[in-house]
Formats: structure tokens, sequence, C-alpha cells
């Protein structure tokens, strides 16, 4: 029978113990220091291992960023002075390149070595060496949320870039205010008027363009935003020029959503890549990018809060979030497997989602309200045929909103609660046909334009649903059409091709 090398005080009598010791030093039986194991413990774990067993914890949340949006400078002030010149044609070419991924990891080192001579005994060691190369200690999350937020600064400071193709004229080009607009800035928008001849065609997409947007600050709105299936957005002078002035290449996958901050200094964007971009214009940096837990097909901001953004895509989910902090603040859930549009009604109390979901005998669900504070369903019985719609808009003067269907009409809603249809109203004669065809009212409400899948623009009569004018617009699909905020009579349309081109 063998006696063991270890000797328990509270356990064996003393005579025992020296007899024990005395036969282990008769066999030559020693153990090196070199043989005390070293145990790495979690925080806070208390672990019941051998003490020749090695624990080790890494830490693999990659996605601890929590980035401050500086708040949105003022508006320019416009320059009353200054008198028109005529447009002028000039292309510009802006060559893609690689981005380079947004991550942030905070670096700490903390490591500690216990051992003992048995299992009911561990000793700590302040001498111990550091942890071995390689290996991380855990750190717990609400440490890796304060040292986050200790190096907020710095962070900010350290942003990545976008990869950004700029032209010649820099920053100058983007802030400039053109000559054309500011005789308009000074007086109330006076009534739409169709356009008739095209003014610049430009085709540097590779890929379809999804949708199209004017900037939102007026005195800048001779910049026009576009979101491509070819993985950019590009920033262009579709007033004075017609020339590309940035071109961003922070997504993986094509780009389905994009959209101007309030401020005109800022675009987010969101896409198949499931990544969300708040991008610099000027300099093409990224002041916030975090990963999504699904494919982006459309994103809102909110209409009072520029901190605040709506996002949904393939997911049963919509969520809002918030800049300042860079997270999720609320989640409205709904038994659908995709958003395809949200509308935010007047004063931002409320928003509208229209859905995949389409029933037998009605189309429960296909547009659902929301109470924005409380993420509670207000009603899901708005539209009862069984057609979805892919894109909403909302009247810019009166309390109502259109559906754009894929039974190749639009339907007219009110947006006061019970949201009930307008029967005796449909604008159809285009074709939509399983496209995400965009529709949207003339600054003045009159008009009401739509894209069709056959190229053509549609121009309806607000208050007749009558068809005021067809434009034969572009070969391929024209999945956008969009009025200028000021001008009377530029409108911009997109196509399934890759083309954008600009009618007065």
């Amino acid at each position: 029978m063998s006696s063991s090398l270890v000797a328990y005080d509270d356990s064996e009598p003393e005579a025992e113990t020296e007899k024990a010791d005395d036969l282990s030093t008769s066999r030559q039986v020693s153990l090196p220091s070199s043989a005390n194991p070293v145990q790495h413990f979690a925080p806070g774990i208390l672990s019941t291992k051998s003490t020749y067993e090695t624990q080790l914890t890494e830490n693999t949340d990659n996605f601890g960023m929590n980035v401050v949006c500086e708040d949105c400078p003022e508006h320019y002030a416009p320059n009353n002075n200054s008198h028109l010149t005529s447009y002028c044609r000039r292309a510009y070419s802006s060559p893609t390149a690689l981005c380079v991924p947004y991550k942030n990891y905070e670096q700490t080192s903390s490591s500690s070595r216990n051992s003992g001579n048995g299992a009911s005994q561990k000793r700590t060691h302040k001498d111990s060496p550091t942890v071995p190369k390689g290996i991380r200690p855990y750190i717990p999350k609400r440490l890796r949320q304060e040292n986050s937020s200790a190096c907020e600064k710095k962070e900010s400071d350290q942003s990545t870039s976008c990869d950004m193709k700029p032209d010649g004229s820099g920053e100058q080009t983007v802030r400039k205010i053109s000559e054309l607009i500011k005789p308009y800035l000074g007086s109330r928008y006076k009534l739409t008027e169709v356009p008739r001849s095209l003014i610049f065609h430009m085709s540097e997409h590779n890929g379809p363009v999804n949708a199209v947007q004017w900037c939102t600050v007026r005195e800048q709105s001779h910049m026009l935003l576009s979101a491509s299936m070819d993985k950019t957005i590009k920033v262009w002078d579709a007033v004075d020029t017609g020339g590309c002035l940035r071109t961003f290449s922070c997504h993986s996958c094509a780009v389905r959503a994009a959209q101007w901050s309030s401020c005109g200094r800022r675009i987010l964007s969101g896409g198949f890549d499931s990544m969300l971009h708040l991008t610099d214009v000027e300099t093409g940096k990224q002041i916030i990018s975090s990963k999504n837990e699904f494919r982006i097909s459309t994103l809102k901001f909110h209409p009072t809060d520029s901190n605040v953004f709506i996002c949904g895509g393939f997911s049963p989910e919509v969520k809002a979030w918030d800049i300042r902090m860079c997270k999720v603040t609320r989640v409205y859930k709904a038994a659908v497997q995709q958003t395809l549009d949200i509308l935010f009604l007047p004063e931002g109390k409320e928003f509208l989602t229209s859905t995949d979901a389409v029933s037998r005998d009605s189309a429960d669900r296909t547009i659902i309200a929301w109470d924005f504070q409380s993420a509670a369903k207000i009603s899901n019985q708005i539209f009862h045929e069984r057609y979805t719609c892919p894109s909403l808009a909302l009247h810019p003067r009166e309390s109502a909103f259109v559906a754009q269907t894929n039974g190749n009409y639009m339907a007219l809603f009110s947006s006061q609660r019970p949201y009930r249809i307008n029967k005796k109203k449909r604008y159809e004669g285009h074709k939509v046909e399983g496209f995400a065809v965009g529709c949207e009212f003339s600054p003045d409400g009159t008009l009401l334009v739509t894209g069709s899948s056959d190229g053509k623009v549609f121009f309806y009569n607000y208050h007749t649903s009558r068809i005021v004018r067809t434009l034969s617009a572009h070969r391929e699909a024209c999945v956008s059409a969009v009025c200028h905020p000021v001008l009377p009579s530029l409108l911009a349309t997109c196509d399934w091709a890759g083309e954008i081109k600009i009618w007065q």
C-alpha cells in the first residue's frame, strides 16, 4: 500500500505524518518548482477543477462599439445676391477601391496564477509570470463597456475611413450653393411643372440603382444620393454639372437603402451585408459602423429626432437605433418574414411598415401601424387586398398616404386612425410586376409620381387620379422617380440597368 505524497493536517495524526515524510525521503521522490501548473480563472467564477488542469477563457465579443455622433451643424445661409448661370455638362470618373472594415477591440491585460499543494488549498503568487503569449484573459462585459466609454473620444478620432473617391474640386463642391437654386430659396415652392427634356445622363454605376434621393438641406439640394447593387453609394452634382462628387465603397454586398441626415453632411446606409454605416460626406469617415442581425432592405430617419432611425429587412423585427449610443433602443415584432418599406407619419409618434405577409383571403398585416414610443401595434387591418406594397409615400400637406402595390396600382389611405382606404381613388396605369418601384408626391402635393417596370414614369393628378403625362425615361425598369425639393421642374429617375437621368 503506497502512501500519499501530500499530507493533510486536519485528517492525519502527527505520527503518521512523520512516517509518511520518512518514506517519501527514502524513495527520493521530489517535485520541481516548475511542476506547479498555471491556472486561469474567469473573475467571479469558482472553479472545481484539479490543480493540474488549466482553464482558458477567451473574449470573443467584437461588437462593443459605442461611438457618439456629433450634433449636426446649422444650415448654411444662402447668398441672395448671386445670379443664374447656364447648365454645363461635365463628366467625372470615380473608380472604386477596397473597403477597410470597421472594428475596434479594447486591449486590456490582466493575469493571475493560483497554485497549491492540493485541491483543498490554493495560494495566489504575486510574483507569477505573465499570461503565455497568444492567450487573452477573460474580461467581464460590464468592464468592457466601461473601458469602451472611457476611450470614446479616442475612438472617434481614430474612426475608420470609408473608401472615397472625390473629384478634383474637393470640399468646396460639396458645400457650394448652386446659382440655379439661390433664386428659389427665399420664396415658397410654386406649382410643379411636368419635365419634358433630358438634362443629364449618368451611368457610372455597374449595377442596378435601387433608389435616389435629393439632399434634405435646401441650400445643398444640388446633391443627389444614389444606392446601387454594385456595393457603392454615390453623391452627384445633379443640378450644375451632372458629375459624380463622391463614391463610397463601405459595403461588401449590395446597398439596398441610403438616406441623407437632416443636416445634409452624413449618409446612413444599409445593405445585404447586414451592415449599418453612417458616413461623413466630406471626409469619408465612418461615424458609425455596426453589424445588424439581418439583411437591411429599408431604413428611415425619425422626422423630429435626427439621432434616431428605424431599419427593417429580412426579419420579423423592425429596430429603432440611437446614433449617440450606437445601439438598438426599441424592437417592433411582427409575424412576418420581411419588411419592405417604412413610413413615418407627421410628428413621428406613429409609423407604418409594409410587409410581405399575404394570406389567402386577405392581406392581413400587409400594412401595420405602430406606436413609436411603446412599440405596440396600433392596427394591422389597414389593407385587405391580396397584394404586397413595396413602397409608401406621405402627402406633404394633407392627412393622406399612398401605398404602391404589386397589383399595378397605388391605393390612397388616411394617415389618421383608423387609416381607412379611399375606395373612390385608385392610381392605375403603370406596371410594378415584382420590382420595388417607388412612388412620391411632388412638394406641392398636386402630382403623384411613380416609376414603372416598363421604364416609363407616370404623373398622376392627386385629386382626380388621372394620368397627366407619361415619360419614356428608361429601357429597363424605372424603380425610383423623385422631384427636386426646390426647383419646380427638376426630376431624377433611376433604373435597373444602373442609369440615372435628370429631367427638366
